[in-house]
């Protein structure tokens, strides 16, 4: 046989069998076939989306660039338990209040007393980042609470301007 035909008839044998090798490699057959139910590990993602814990990964990460030499706090929470703090601010230092959200939904931005920060500010869950500034005069606490629904994560950092 001349290479050329053998070639050729190879091309149809192969053309022939691959139906039926790809039935027998995505049926799920077979003695070694793998459990078609997947594990549930715990934190692992569903199918509704990631996890809690993917979610505050992906929050922390969106505020990295900001870095923390002029830091004053920071965290990241399940939007279902909000921020809540009262950081200590020197009076007349501006700060400087970075969030993002990442999930589904909205957040409120809240501060008290009323006059230190925007009013109404909403924080969307889709990633953006929210920026508010402060100026310390006093005591202060910042709350930030999840819209009707929402779900995912919040990271927040705190910075002295």
């Amino acid at each position: 046989m001349t290479t050329s035909r053998s070639r050729a008839l190879f091309t149809v044998c192969a053309a022939a069998a691959l139906p039926a090798l790809l039935v027998a490699c995505t049926s799920g057959g077979g003695a070694g076939a793998a459990d078609p139910t997947p594990s549930r590990r715990s934190g692992a993602p569903t199918a509704a989306g990631p996890s809690d814990a993917e979610l505050a990964e992906r929050a922390e990460a969106a505020l990295a660039f900001l870095g923390d030499e002029a830091l004053v706090e920071a965290g990241v929470e399940k939007v279902s338990d909000g921020v809540h703090t009262e950081p200590h601010l020197v009076d007349g230092k501006a700060y400087r209040l970075t969030l993002v959200c990442v999930g589904q939904g909205s957040a409120q931005l809240a501060f008290r007393p009323a006059g230190s920060g925007r009013k109404g500010v909403v924080v969307p869950c889709d990633g953006a980042l929210v920026q508010q500034r402060v100026t310390g005069a006093g005591p202060l606490r910042v709350d930030v609470d999840g819209g009707e629904g929402a779900t995912g994560a919040i990271a927040w950092q705190l910075d002295r301007v």
